[in-house]
């Protein structure tokens, strides 16, 4: 039986201490090669400018970006402390130039219709106060044609998946924060049930052991 979600805050990561903290984790993340960047070109994100929803620390979409030609992001972060932190990366990268950070709240976007080629995100779903508002949302800023991709842990993986992750996390702390996402996460069923209510137009709800996954391209 899945347990009942334990809702976390839309507040994001705030904390200087605690973004130093995500921010090593996330770059252990992809020097492992253990972020979603083969799941967002497979959804055919591969050209144009994306927006990404709650990058962090920055590393998913400058990925993103050192595997793509002539393509531009656009981040979009509740936390001041990561957008200061994704904008560095950028700069140490070399993707400045490819790369803006904007403050703004997922579910009331600061961004015109159809702005978009495509947008993804991952790992924020779960801390989305109105997960169908930022459904709408993001078909409102895709242009016709555009595609999108958003992934994140599932609630409901076997026990024995969620220990390992969490035996591999290192720090007290960045293991209970994991542990309250997956608490937080949503089942494919109930983003089904979600997304069905919302603009986007006819997303495949996917997933695999650990996490779950929401693609599709807008009319």
């Amino acid at each position: 039986m899945v347990r009942e979600r334990v809702i976390e805050t839309m507040e994001g990561i705030q904390d200087a201490f605690d973004v130093a903290a995500y921010d090593r984790w996330m770059r252990g993340m992809r020097r492992h090669g253990w972020i979603e960047t083969p799941e967002i070109l497979k959804a055919g994100i591969t050209s144009g400018t994306a927006l990404e929803i709650s990058p962090g620390p920055g590393y998913l979409g400058l990925d993103w970006l050192s595997k793509t030609d002539g393509t531009r992001l656009v981040g979009l972060d509740i936390s001041d402390e990561m957008l200061v932190r994704s904008r560095r990366n950028a700069a140490s990268e070399g993707l400045a130039d490819r790369a803006e950070y904007v403050h703004g709240d997922a579910c009331s976007m600061p961004f015109e219709d159809g702005h978009f080629d495509a947008v993804f995100a991952n790992g924020g779903l779960h801390e989305w106060a109105d997960p169908v508002a930022v459904f709408d949302e993001i078909a409102r800023v895709l242009r016709p044609g555009g595609r999108y991709c958003i992934t994140d842990l599932r609630r409901d993986m076997q026990p024995c998946w969620k220990w390992l992750m969490a035996a591999v996390t290192r720090g007290r702390a960045m293991r209970a924060g994991l542990l309250s996402s997956i608490a937080a996460a949503y089942t494919p069923t109930e983003i089904r049930d979600l997304a069905s209510t919302s603009h986007l137009d006819a997303p495949t709800i996917g997933g695999n052991r650990i996490g779950l996954s929401i693609v599709g391209v807008e009319g």
